[in-house]
């Protein structure tokens, strides 16, 4: 790294303190080993919040000596005000991506388990278990006292959840190692029949008020909702249109896409059975791809590995995570696999190795991680959902036009993908602010939609409880275009503009557009 300035100080010493306040951010980054788990207590995330309006006032009185500190200053300022403004609803979180249930059981995906020091750690993590839940009911119970009922869906899915590893999953696992699982099974029990027992309301949007703020946080910018929810109508449309030409190109003229979904999931030659199956499949593809793209990425060598991973049985989310901060852990993929699901579909999954491995997540989350010129908070604890899977997005589109999707069930695929992030970006605008019930949503995404229905019940509650993400991955994927479109126009190459790009790390798409036009 370079010198080192008084704004590289205040981005350091942020990440310094969050890894205290945060076990699992300082366990997941690589920063420290920790067996701890977080204060999910109204008076932990305080603690986060009082870092977040402390270093927001140190930056305010900081004047950057350079581009590069330009940039900190102001992604880190973005970043902290964005987040201040949804902090409220933070408390008591509940849904089926990102609460506590999810982070607490996740966490344990990350750990080592090589040595006697590891297996102490985790155990360290089990037994943090029981207060971890009871701080979390707590903040449950504050959101209850402030008078917010929770959506009846999220909490059905909460209490599934709990149960779920209640009496399975990650536990078992310890228990096998001969490890007491006991209180932790009690405790997940107990929640779960807490839950049972919150406030419920029906309605699941959160309104047209609070909305705006949510989708700036997963954006870095502020976007016109009216007109971002017309602009998704078109996007669908030409979509669609695509998918038709294809489905000729497959089967024949005036074949429809619901019959090329299904002449493409009964093909054979298009299936895989078996998870482990599915998993050397995923990082023969995934390597595939990065020995591809040399010539097109800037890819140094210790970012040429991608550990593919499934877990059974799971909620049927795929993700990813970056490499510690030392890059000994490798990113990795993930598919959580739903119980009773055997058999998968490459011709929809090949651009979801794209999405999360090279030119996506991957290559960008680890070349800023691997970044000398950035900072701590710019390598490990700045992300910015519109901007991350804004580029995933483009980068699968961009893999169609590298030739990886020659093959049309492969660019069907590909379609498939882009269909579903313009649908919901008319589902989730639809539901928080345009008053959709969960019901008309379900429709309109079975109708768009080529997703196992098991795999879409989950998306259709992951939307609903989380306002704002869903759509960051199509807008930052327009918002991505445009700065391409605009690099080119100034006579950049395309491999320049995506070094140039990649280098900033991951800030919000006004910064990103701020700092490309300097």
């Amino acid at each position: 790294m370079s010198e080192r300035t008084r704004i590289d100080e205040i981005a350091d010493s942020y990440v310094t303190s969050l890894c205290k306040i945060s076990p699992l951010f300082a366990s997941a980054t690589g920063m420290a080993k920790t067996g701890l788990l977080d204060d999910f207590s109204p008076e932990g995330i305080q603690e986060r919040i009082d870092l977040d309006q402390a270093t927001l006032r140190e930056l305010r009185n900081s004047e950057p000596t350079s581009d590069n500190d330009w940039v900190t200053k102001a992604a880190m300022i973005e970043r902290l005000e964005s987040s201040l403004a949804i902090a409220p609803d933070e408390i008591g979180a509940l849904n089926v991506i990102a609460s506590p249930i999810q982070d607490i059981r996740d966490s344990f995906d990350l750990m080592d388990r090589e040595t006697d020091e590891d297996w102490d750690l985790i155990r360290e993590r089990l037994e943090a278990i029981p207060t971890a839940l009871r701080q979390y009911r707590e903040a449950l119970s504050w959101r209850h006292d402030k008078g917010a009922p929770f959506p009846a869906r999220q909490i059905a899915a909460g209490v599934q959840q709990a149960q779920q590893i209640a009496t399975g999953g990650i536990l078992d696992e310890l228990t096998e190692r001969g490890m007491d699982t006991d209180e932790a099974r009690a405790s997940f029990a107990d929640l779960a029949a807490f839950l049972s027992s919150l406030p419920q309301t029906s309605v699941d949007g959160i309104g047209r008020d609070r909305y705006p703020a949510h989708l700036k946080y997963f954006l870095g910018s502020d976007v016109d909702v009216d007109e971002t929810f017309e602009w998704a109508e078109h996007e669908l449309a030409s979509i669609i249109s695509e998918q038709e030409k294809t489905a000729a190109v497959l089967y024949g003229p005036g074949t429809t896409i619901a019959e090329t979904i299904e002449r493409l999931n009964s093909d054979p030659a298009r299936q895989i059975h078996g998870r482990e199956n599915l998993r050397e499949w995923m990082q023969k593809t995934a390597d595939d791809a990065v020995a591809g793209t040399l010539s097109e990425f800037d890819i140094p060598e210790s970012l040429r590995r991608i550990d593919a991973k499934v877990l059974y049985p799971g909620t049927g989310g795929i993700y990813y995570t970056q490499p510690s901060d030392d890059l000994s852990r490798p990113g990795a993929m993930w598919w959580s696999v739903p119980e009773g699901v055997e058999t998968f579909n490459t011709w929809l999954e090949k651009t979801t190795v794209y999405h999360e491995g090279v030119p996506g997540h991957h290559l960008q989350i680890g070349t800023t991680v691997a970044s000398p010129h950035l900072n701590s908070w710019r390598r490990l604890a700045s992300w910015v959902s519109g901007h991350g899977e804004g580029w995933a997005l483009y980068a699968e589109r961009l893999m169609a036009d590298l030739g990886f999707l020659d093959d049309p069930g492969d660019y069907f695929g590909m379609l498939d993908s882009q269909r579903l992030r313009a649908a919901r970006v008319r589902v989730d605008i639809g539901v928080h602010v345009k008053g959709w019930t969960a019901e008309q949503a379900w429709d309109f995404l079975t109708a768009n939609v080529a997703m196992d229905h098991s795999f879409l019940a989950f998306e259709l509650d992951r939307y609903l409880g989380w306002p704002g993400q869903a759509p960051s991955y199509k807008i930052g994927q327009r918002l991505w275009e445009s700065e391409r479109d605009a690099a080119l126009a100034r006579g950049e190459s395309l491999k320049d503009f995506h070094t140039r790009a990649l280098s900033l790390g991951t800030v919000g798409l006004d910064v990103l557009h701020e700092a490309l036009s300097r």
